[in-house]
């Protein structure tokens, strides 16, 4: 039986445990490697699922929604 994928909430909450675990120094250099190239891939993850999300803003409101960067 497949993982069940976690939620983007999730995911990111992970995501802020890493920046939290190596921001604060203490984390053996083979360990801290791991958790940024875990990060890494978290963020990756994320970056699609938040483009896809907001493409299909975009096909949803026939286009009226603005992206992101371009909110004031």
């Amino acid at each position: 039986m497949a993982k069940k994928q976690a939620s983007f909430e999730d995911r990111l909450m992970e995501l802020e445990g890493l920046v939290k675990k190596m921001e604060g120094g203490s984390l053996p250099l083979n360990e801290a490697l791991a958790a940024y190239e875990e990060g890494m891939n978290l963020s990756k993850q994320l970056t699609e699922e938040l483009a896809a999300a907001e493409k299909r803003m975009q096909e949803l409101s026939g286009g009226q929604v603005k992206p992101m960067e371009d909110a004031p």
